[in-house]
């Protein structure tokens, strides 16, 4: 079966996830801070984690990014209904979904059977340095490939190059004059309305629900940026 990392430091927290863990059949791993965290991922063969994000030693948030460093495995985050800005922060930074406490088991099992799932059909591993995964979304620039919850999309070369644009700066907005000037390497001088035109269609291609982006969102007045938020 599959090992899970769980890290939080509130003991009776690790003790439930254990239970309805183990009882699927996981490996279950325990940690009470991000240090921890990080040295049973070196050691042993981790699938995915459940990640708390406020803890003494080292946070969440910090132990997520060194562990994206070398990883792409599945991360969800453990996160109190008070902790908003935090949560958005770790999806943009590398966690791929979150469960607010107190959580439903049945849904915590969902999440991670549904996170295992993509992994695995993405043939998990570490990440080389041509690949970048934003929520659900993992670009292959050497394969020149995007995949979208597992599933593979077809880009035009313009679509592609704004999505690895977007997706190489993660929560920041860019206006469509300076996604032009970046991707097509040139003035606009009017020519940025070609920008909305490919949002468009990426959208299309991307979106489960065009209307209302996952990822490619539009902040008005001001241009478009990529969030991880599944």
């Amino acid at each position: 079966m599959y090992n899970i990392l769980i890290c939080d430091d509130e003991k009776t927290i690790r003790s439930a996830l254990r239970i309805y863990l183990t009882s699927e059949g996981y490996t279950v791993f325990e940690a009470e801070n991000g240090a921890e965290a990080l040295a049973i991922a070196e050691k042993e063969d981790i699938h995915l984690v459940l990640l708390d994000i406020m803890m003494p030693v080292m946070d969440g948030i910090t132990a997520m990014t060194k562990l994206r460093e070398t990883s792409n495995v599945p991360i969800i985050l453990l996160t109190a209904k008070s902790e908003d800005t935090d949560k958005v922060l770790g999806l943009n930074v590398g966690a791929d979904d979150y469960v607010t406490k107190p959580f439903n088991p049945v849904e915590l099992l969902a999440r991670v059977r549904s996170q295992l799932r993509r992994y695995l059909n993405l043939g998990g591993s570490s990440v080389k340095a041509s690949q970048i995964t934003v929520g659900g979304v993992s670009l292959d620039d050497d394969a020149k490939s995007v995949t979208v919850d597992g599933d593979p999309i077809t880009l035009t070369p313009r679509e592609y190059e704004i999505l690895r644009f977007l997706m190489q700066n993660v929560g920041t907005v860019f206006s469509p004059k300076e996604i032009y000037r970046r991707v097509w390497g040139e003035e606009p001088y009017g020519a940025e309305g070609a920008v909305a035109v490919h949002i468009r269609h990426l959208r299309e291609k991307m979106e489960i629900n065009p209307a209302e982006p996952r990822y490619i969102k539009v902040v008005w007045g001001q241009g478009y940026k990529m969030e991880g938020k599944k």
